[in-house]
């Protein structure tokens, strides 16, 4: 396992389109997003120590904000032959073990992720209702243990988004395992 942070994105940039498929056998895009007040979009996997142990905490967010018009996607591109966890089948399995309450999608080529700079799981872009990027950052400050959180970045700033105000413009970065890049893709 190799720890990466995610690299600074600019704020403003615009939400890059896709088409992947979810563990529900539908094909999702960014139109399928359209009209959310935020998006949430997290690039994620099974296997990474750093996702599982902040997934439940995700789940609780958009089951937080979910009323007031908040999104959240999973997109997993870490599907690479060498890692047997990292499977559509397995993927299927995660999103029931953790009662996820948002689409879970496999990027298969890794073509979303390259595009959207995605350097580790979790990595973590948030787009207002414009696809605007708002925020891109960590969850909070203790990715092990969410009992010692004192900061919740991530619900700062989608409360930021909803109240219409900027997020803070010091953002910390999401830290995570490195990207399982495929050789072929």
């Amino acid at each position: 396992m190799v720890l990466l942070e995610s690299i600074n994105i600019p704020l403003g940039s615009r939400a890059i389109d896709f088409s992947l498929k979810g563990t529900d056998e539908k094909i999702y895009s960014l139109e399928d997003f359209k009209g959310a007040r935020a998006l949430v979009i997290v690039f994620m996997c099974n296997h990474c120590p750093y996702v599982q142990a902040i997934w439940k905490r995700l789940v609780k967010l958009q089951a937080r904000f979910e009323a007031e018009g908040v999104r959240f996607v999973g997109i997993n591109p870490n599907l690479n032959p060498d890692y047997p966890e990292e499977t559509f089948e397995k993927m299927k399995e995660y999103y029931a073990r953790y009662n996820m309450n948002f689409p879970y999608l496999q990027d298969d080529l890794q073509v979303v992720a390259k595009k959207y700079e995605a350097q580790c799981t979790p990595d973590i872009y948030v787009y207002d209702g414009e696809f605007e990027l708002k925020y891109h950052g960590r969850v909070d400050d203790n990715w092990k243990n969410e009992d010692e959180v004192l900061k919740e970045d991530l619900s700062e700033a989608l409360k930021a988004i909803l109240s219409g105000v900027d997020s803070e413009r010091n953002q910390h970065p999401a830290m995570g395992c490195s990207i399982k890049w495929r050789e072929d893709a």
